[in-house]
């Protein structure tokens, strides 16, 4: 990355090869998709996390958000899935409808107007206090976005100062789209979303004096 560019830029990439596929009986419903780019600096342990078996009528893509604050910061406003409010801006309220904050707790998000939405059923699917690591999928309500699952990992930055912020997807296309136009618009909120994020967390190291 260019000296002249600030850690918290976004670099948004869409998925440039297949990686791999299944058993030959599973291959024909979907492959194996990693939609990060060979050039970046993401650990092997983190990029196994973004390895989506995507079927022919979804799209699978990542962004990569670094974070001028500390790992332990970031991760206190990412791991809260009661409250994704904090730094999504697109989400109006969230209450937990069934679970204690654990795998396989329930949330009902209530977005803002103007998008193609107005609820969403949400279940935490994986909640890794020692990798840094949450994933949620989409179980119901009222949008366009089928079978959303989601995967966010935070790592340390190369430099050994700040966080470096990955967040993939995959979801079906809905009828009448095409993959790209699903893509652009779901990395669109994602984008606005590890932006928010990086302010938050960026603002709040600087109240901590860190």
């Amino acid at each position: 990355m260019p000296s002249n560019t600030p850690i918290s830029s976004l670099l948004l990439h869409r998925i440039h090869s297949q990686t791999t596929t299944t058993s030959s009986s599973a291959a024909a419903n979907f492959l194996l998709w990693t939609p990060l780019p060979c050039a970046s600096q993401v650990p092997d342990s983190v990029a196994l996390h973004h390895t989506h078996p995507v079927g022919p009528s979804q799209c699978c893509s990542a962004v990569i958000q670094e974070i001028s604050a500390p790992l332990s910061t970031v991760w206190s406003v990412v791991r809260r899935f009661d409250n994704p409010q904090a730094y999504k801006h697109f989400v109006k309220s969230c209450h937990v409808i069934l679970g204690d904050g654990n795998v396989g707790t329930l949330r009902e998000v209530h977005v803002v107007s103007g998008l193609p939405a107005e609820n969403s059923t949400e279940r935490l699917e994986i909640l890794d206090e020692e990798h840094h690591v949450i994933s949620f999928s989409v179980v119901g309500g009222d949008h366009r976005l089928s079978n959303y699952r989601s995967v966010t990992t935070l790592h340390h930055a190369p430099d050994g100062y700040g966080t470096v912020v990955v967040e993939s997807y995959v979801v079906d296309v809905p009828v009448g789209n095409t993959r790209e136009e699903t893509c652009v618009f779901v990395d669109t909120i994602v984008k606005c979303n590890l932006q928010s994020l990086a302010k938050i967390a960026e603002d709040l190291t600087t109240q901590n004096g860190s």
